[in-house]
C-alpha cells in the first residue's frame, strides 16, 4: 500500500491523476476495497500504461478495468492537490 500512495502522489503531483479513492458498497456503509482512479492522459494506451505503473497493479494485489470517459457536462476551475494540500484557480 505504501508504494501505492506514493504512486498515486506523485501521478497527482504530474497533473496525471485527477481523483481517486476507495468506493462502498451499494448501501454505501462499508469500503469494500476496490476503488476508482481517474486519469488525465493523452490516449487510452497512455491510459493503460500509467495504470500497469501503479504498484497494485503491477504487483498483482489488484487488477483493473480501463474505460474511456467522455465528459459531456460540468465545469472545473479549481485545482485541489489532495495530497499535497495545495489550492490553485487555473
Amino acid at each position: 500500500m505504501p508504494d501505492h500512495l506514493a504512486y498515486q502522489s506523485k501521478m497527482e503531483a504530474a497533473g496525471t491523476l485527477v481523483f481517486a479513492g476507495p468506493m462502498s458498497d451499494e448501501s454505501g456503509t462499508q469500503m469494500q476495497g476496490m476503488g476508482l482512479i481517474i486519469y488525465r492522459a493523452a490516449s487510452f494506451e497512455a491510459a493503460r500504461a500509467i495504470a500497469e505503473d501503479d504498484p497494485m497493479h503491477a504487483s498483482g494485489a489488484r487488477s483493473f478495468t480501463l474505460r474511456k470517459w467522455m465528459i459531456n457536462e460540468g465545469n472545473l476551475t479549481l485545482n485541489v492537490g489532495l495530497s499535497q494540500q495545495s489550492v490553485s484557480l487555473s
